[in-house]
């Protein structure tokens, strides 16, 4: 397995599989590995020649107020499961930003709402990022999690109107067996707070029998006692929510039922 610090190494490995006729997998992460990234790549491993796994703690997608310095980095345990599961190359710069950096991507209708609304300046940094690492890598295809639905529909709608030449696969949210969605930051969660946070996917799952999803799930999760609501939104399909739990903030959603 390649390990990989520079931008113009990891360009060449993909460049030189590329005329080798493999087809590569990108499953771009911020580290913390957990069995959601996992299933990311067993699902790029299923599809591609090559596989590249990359791990970079993004400073562009975090406010000045969020946990960029207490975001986990379990580098040693991330590298053996990425071994484990037959990475190819795990791509880790340890930056990808030039000093004066001063160009980045926008995508200026679905990033608004959601996260976009709790998050300023977000989606920016998201989007910037990923078409960065699509440039160094060279993918033929990528994949999410549907965890993230936001994200995954601003990528989506960033590789269709700038003509990305990339494969856009989402996986389901993969949930513990509690129901809770796996994250990196589920480890900031006290056992006491993991209870409480299990009011954000039992909530979801009861809100979508409905006949007001978005109300009652509001009304729901304000009145959860520990839980404080960011907000409750239908997008693209999908019943989508985020709270806070102590310090750590959750996002979950699931999809909502169709027309008959």
């Amino acid at each position: 397995m390649h390990v990989i610090e520079s931008p113009q190494e990891m360009h060449a490995l993909a460049q030189e599989w590329r005329r080798g006729g493999h087809t590569i997998g990108l499953v771009p992460t911020m580290g913390a590995l957990h069995a959601g990234h996992l299933e990311l790549i067993r699902r790029a491993r299923a599809a591609a020649g090559r596989v590249i796994v990359s791990i970079y703690v993004n400073p562009a997608q975090f406010a000045p107020t969020e946990d960029l310095a207490q975001y986990p980095r379990p580098r040693r345990t991330d590298m053996a499961l990425c071994l484990t599961c037959g990475v190819d190359a795990v791509f880790t710069p340890p930056d990808l930003y030039e000093s004066g950096h001063s160009t980045w991507v926008m995508e200026e209708e679905l990033s608004q709402g959601r996260d976009g609304g709790s998050r300023p300046g977000h989606f920016r940094g998201v989007t910037t990022v990923v078409l960065k690492l699509f440039n160094i890598t060279q993918p033929d295809a990528a994949w999410f999690g549907q965890k993230d639905a936001q994200q995954l529909d601003v990528i989506r709608r960033m590789v269709r109107d700038l003509n990305v030449p990339v494969r856009i696969h989402p996986v389901e949210t993969v949930r513990d067996r509690d129901g809770l969605a796996l994250s990196s930051r589920n480890v900031y969660l006290s056992d006491e707070e993991r209870e409480i946070a299990l009011a954000l996917p039992r909530g979801l799952a009861d809100a979508v029998r409905q006949p007001n999803p978005i109300g009652w799930l509001r009304d729901k999760l304000s009145a959860t006692p520990g839980v404080q609501l960011d907000y409750v939104e239908a997008a693209q399909g999908r019943l989508c929510a985020a709270v806070r739990v102590g310090t750590t903030r959750l996002i979950d959603n699931v999809p909502l039922p169709t027309e008959p």
